[in-house]
Formats: C-alpha cells, structure tokens, sequence
C-alpha cells in the first residue's frame, strides 16, 4: 500500500500526467476515485481517525495528531495502538488527489483544527461546502488555507461562513473567485472573528 499510495501521489495526481487530449485521462480520474471511496465498515473496524488518516495519505496528503510536531507521510508509518488513541488535529492536502467522494471521511473527526488545500486539483465548491457544514468541524476548525485550486468559486468560499470557529482563512491563487470584495465582505460579516488573508489579485499583464 505505501507504494501504491506514493505513487498516486508523484504519479497520478500531478498535472503534466493527468492532462491528455483536451482533459483528465479517464483512467487516472477512475483510479483517483478509487483512492476516495468511503468503506464504512472500515471507518467502524479503525475509528474515524485512522480510516480518515488511511484515506488521506493514501491520496498524497498528510495529517498531524494532536500532541505530534512531525506530520505523517508514510502509509506504513502510521502509528498504531488503543482505538481512538490517535486524533487528527491538522490536514495538509498540497498537491493531493483528495475530491468531495472521499469527504464522509471528515465527519467523525472531532479535533481537527487546520486544514490545507494547496494545488488540489479536484477540489471544487461542492467540498467547501460539505466540509462547511460538517457539525464537528464546524465546531473544532480554526486555520483554513485554500491556495491553487482552480474550480473553487465565489460560490464555495461563500459557504465558508458556516465554520463558526474559523479563526484565520488564506485564499491565493484562485482564478474562479471573479468578486472578491463581495465574497469577503460576506465572510466578514457572518464572522467578524476571522481574520482573512489575500492574495487573489491577477498578475499584471506582461
């Protein structure tokens, strides 16, 4: 698994490999999709945590237990012990090929704070908005970094405002978000708690 899993993360899910004839190869997206499938039974077996972590890494991510400095990479690697002794307290998704099929996985988390979605391909309004009104995170999640995905709208930053908690909110690189100033007044005003850093303005013209 810890082979499979790397390569879908240098292989599968970096754009020069996906592009092809206009679009995503098909079976590099099947493949992806497979990565994302939800097993229920396995989220009951390992708990929300580690089925959650399993799911993540298997997809090119990384994830941070709560009372860990280092992130977890290694597939294999992932500590092992008490169920539930384990709780994701971070997600970093840079350059993963995480999309909203595998988003059940989130509901059972209950100590996610931060949450990182740089140069994610597949990520698109409909995943801020299942991740905005998952309830536990929307009582546990503080930092949120969306930098580089290309399919993200005015639309998904919007639904944002149901992260009650959301303390801190990165947005760069999203050529989708087409009225700024609206969006963000939006947010600021659903929750005057956030402190909202940009850097969405288009490069200037050569």
């Amino acid at each position: 698994m810890r082979l499979l899993a790397r390569t879908a993360h240098s292989v599968l899910c970096t754009p020069t490999t996906l592009q092809a004839a206009g679009g995503v190869r098909p079976f590099w997206g099947w493949l992806n999709a497979v990565f994302n499938k939800v097993d229920y039974e396995r989220i009951k077996a390992a708990g929300p945590d580690r089925a959650a972590a399993e799911w993540l890494l298997r997809c090119g991510a990384k994830v941070r237990f709560q009372g860990f400095d280092r992130w977890q990479i290694d597939y294999n690697g992932l500590p092992t012990g008490p169920l539930g002794r384990y709780k994701i307290q971070a997600i970093d998704g840079t350059d993963s090929c995480i999309m909203y099929r595998g988003f059940d996985h989130l509901d059972g988390l209950e100590h996610l704070e931060e949450v990182r979605l740089i140069k994610c391909m597949y990520i698109e309004d409909a995943c801020l908005e299942r991740l905005s009104k998952t309830e536990k995170l929307q009582d546990t999640l503080r930092r949120l970094e969306i930098v580089s995905c290309g399919n993200v709208t005015d639309k998904g930053l919007i639904a944002l405002h149901h992260l009650r908690n959301l303390e801190y909110l990165f947005l760069s690189d999203l050529p989708g978000v087409s009225e700024k100033d609206i969006t963000v007044d939006r947010l600021q005003t659903a929750l005057p708690q956030l402190d909202i850093e940009l850097d969405l303005d288009p490069p200037n013209p050569q």
